[in-house]
């Protein structure tokens, strides 16, 4: 008897790091809800500002691969907020069909 393999939703979250403990709650609640979720990579033992240009390009590069084998993205908007590189992921997940979902609603 075969089983048939079930396709899980695969999501990437997108937001300002700076809402860390935003994006462990949606993720763990995805994740529990029966996803597959990407997130972008918290450092804790470096800096932003410690990160050279060649690197930031390397990490940009690498989540919108993320967003590119994902089904959709999920804003990370605490308080409304969607910063310069959140905005153009947005644009980007668009050009590529993504669904785009919110963690609060935009006016």
């Amino acid at each position: 008897m075969h089983s048939v393999k079930k396709y899980y939703n695969i999501i990437t979250l997108c937001g300002s790091i700076k809402f860390k403990d935003e994006f462990m709650k949606v993720q763990e609640k995805l994740t529990l809800d029966g996803n597959i979720v990407f997130t972008p990579n918290f450092f804790n033992n470096i800096k932003k500002e410690e990160i050279d240009d060649k690197t930031k390009k390397m990490l940009d590069d690498m989540h919108k691969q993320k967003i590119d084998i994902s089904d959709e993205i999920y804003v990370i908007n605490k308080g409304e907020y969607i910063g310069e590189s959140t905005k153009a992921e947005i644009e980007y997940a668009k050009t590529k069909g993504k669904k785009i979902c919110y963690l609060e609603s935009i006016k």
